[in-house]
Order: structure tokens, then sequence, then C-alpha cells
């Protein structure tokens, strides 16, 4: 319990207070009005000018309500619950409703120690006017009412806006990984592409300067490529220009992996199973997935002659499993972490489904995906 009252003392305020708005100036400028035609039209009021008064000085504590809401509370409850002292009963304007604005104030912007000491305010003012005979039982648990209904909206406002204010944080972290995760699947899958057919032409120049050549068209297409997909990307995040819409990579694209590339290990591609009715989002897992997988086979797999890619369905579920006949993973050359495999796990679990890699039961490496058809 002390821990929980230490931690509330401690909670800083809302740091997006607004300083002070156009709504500000109307509530100073209609309570000053209400103010003064109220003792205007009530002669029957005792000390009305000497209300009207007190009124009028703290009135201006509406204006920094949310930057100093401590500061607010006890200059108005304050007056409040001085004044009675030289009239000898409470001050009967109907205006000093305003107190309420502040006392939402209070919990809707201030920190946790603000809170504590400004309900301790509020709470010594109404219990020394009921003490001193300035307001009756009746008024004091009115008053207290009153108060502990807007205060508790304030905090209710507050608590809804941080919850607010998280779930946007989350669906901004959310959507950070989803842009890396295409990142990692569009334009690092052409970069890869292009270092694999830049080393096949460094391995060939020297015997097949022709090899050479066509590497570097390669090159060139898988780098335009690219490029035209980094300005899609960046056109998506730009808000003011409009973004080309291109049909999304799924099932139908999965054969094209098998032609992908000209050097390094062939790649089998093979579909069993009705795949026809598969939504949208499943085939763009499956192909994303088998996208990277083919692509990380063609970096680290050593000696490696041929990349197996196989998609099977049944009424319940797809199943992808990437296989080659490289080198066992020990003798692999150790590769800097990365984060393919994050990824690959991460767009799996998004549709409901699993991703795994590790050594293949032969040789080799092996990559296995389940996904839900649903």
């Amino acid at each position: 319990m002390l821990a929980r009252l230490r931690s509330f003392w401690d909670e800083a305020g809302p740091a997006d207070a607004p300083v002070r708005v156009w709504r500000d100036w109307v509530l100073f400028a209609g309570f000053a009005v209400a103010m003064v035609l109220e003792v205007l039209l009530r002669p029957e009021l005792p000390f009305r000018w000497f209300a009207g008064a007190v009124g009028l000085a703290v009135l201006p504590s509406l204006l920094i309500r949310r930057t100093r809401p401590l500061a607010a509370v006890a200059i108005a409850f304050g007056a409040c619950g001085l004044a009675p002292f030289v009239t000898g009963l409470d001050l009967g304007l109907n205006a000093f409703v305003f107190v309420l604005l502040l006392g939402y104030a209070l919990t809707r912007w201030g920190s946790g120690r603000q809170t504590i000491l400004g309900t301790a305010i509020i709470l010594a003012k109404l219990t020394v006017g009921l003490l001193a005979g300035h307001s009756g039982p009746n008024d004091t648990l009115g008053g207290v009412g009153m108060l502990f209904a807007v205060t508790a909206l304030g905090a209710a406002v507050r608590y809804r806006a941080r919850a607010r204010h998280r779930e946007l944080d989350q669906v901004k972290l959310l959507e950070r990984e989803r842009l890396a995760r295409d990142l990692h699947d569009t334009v690092a899958h052409h970069v890869s592409a292009m270092v694999i057919r830049a080393q096949a032409g460094l391995a060939t120049a020297p015997f097949n300067p022709d090899a050479a050549t066509d590497a570097l068209r390669l090159i060139e297409a898988e780098a335009t490529r690219a490029l035209a997909e980094m300005r899609g990307i960046v056109r998506v995040l730009r808000t003011d220009e409009p973004a080309d819409l291109a049909p999304t990579p799924g099932l139908a694209d999965l054969h094209g992996l098998a032609g992908a590339h000209r050097a390094g290990p062939a790649v089998d591609v093979a579909v069993t199973g009705d795949l026809d009715d598969l939504p949208a989002p499943i085939g763009t897992a499956l192909f994303r997935l088998a996208q990277e997988s083919v692509t990380n086979a063609r970096r680290h797999a050593r000696n490696a002659t041929r990349i197996e890619v196989h998609v099977e369905a049944d009424g319940a579920a797809v199943r992808l499993r990437v296989t080659d006949d490289g080198d066992a993973p020990a003798s692999r050359t150790p590769a800097p972490a990365g984060f393919g495999l994050v990824g690959m796990a991460e767009r799996a679990g998004l549709v409901g489904g699993t991703c795994s890699a590790g050594p293949a039961p032969t040789r080799g490496w092996m990559v296995t995906a389940v996904l839900p058809r649903a």
C-alpha cells in the first residue's frame, strides 16, 4: 500500500497540457460577467459586493488551472475558506461554481503530489467551513459530492488519455516492425541477389569475361527493382503523395523463385493440394517466407547444388518446407546475427502460424512453416 502511495506521489503530470486556449478566455469572461450580474441582480445577498470582489480576484486561477493546478486550487479554495471569517458565513455567489473546473483540472493535469496536496486543501476548506459554522452539513456533503464527481471525471479522462497514448505507441511499434519486415523482404532481398551475382561475376571474370558482363546486367536489373520498391515504400510513408498500388505477391509468384537467379544452386518449386480459396494474406506470407528461405540458402549454404521449395495444403493448414543440400550447418562459416529468422517468425505469427529453422535430417538446412487456411 505504501509503495502504491509513493508511486502515485512521484507520478508526473501529463506533458501535453495546453498552456492556454481561446476557450479559457471565454470561460473567464463568462464567469466574470455572471459574477457582476449576480451582484447587481441579487440585492438580498449578504456582503454581495465583498463576495463579488473575492470572486473576481480569484477568477484568474481559471487561466492557470492546467499548467499550475495546485496553485489554482490553493488560490481559489484558500480565498473561499478565509473570506467567511470576515463575513461570518459562506460566500453565496452561484458563480463560484467555477471552482469545480479547478477540481477537474487538478486530477486531469496535476502530478501525483499536486493532486494529493490539492485534495488536502479542498478537504481542509470544507472541514473548516463545517466546524466554524460557515456552512451546514447538507451544504458540506453536497459540496463534497460534487467535487468528488468532477475530480473522479478528471482522473478517468486522464487515465483514458494515457491508455490511448500507450495504444498509439503500440501501433507505432507494430508499424515499425511491419516496415522493417517489408524492407527486409523486398529491398534486402534484391540487395542480397546483387551480392551473390557480384561474387559470381568476380569468380568467373578471370576465365570468362562474358559471365562477368552478364552478372553486371543482372545486378543492374536487381538494383532497378530494388530502387523502384524503395520509392514505393517512401511514397506510402508520405501522406502528401499518392502511392502506386502494385499487386501483392502470393502463391502465383512462388514459381518465379526458380528462375530468379542464374548463378548459384537450382531452385525447384512444388505445390500440392487445393490452394484455390487460400486467403491473400496467407499466400503473401507463404511467398515471403519461401523468398527469404531461398535467399538465405543461396547466401549461406556452402557447396549447395539444389534448393527445394515444397508447399502442401490440406483442409486445415498450409505447410511450407524449404531445404538445401549444402554442407552440414556446423561446417558453415558463422554469419553475423540478422533479422531474417526473427522477421520470418513474426510474419508467420501474424497470420496465426509458426515458422522454425534448423539442420535438415540428412544434410543442409531446413525451414518449415505451418499456416492456417483461415
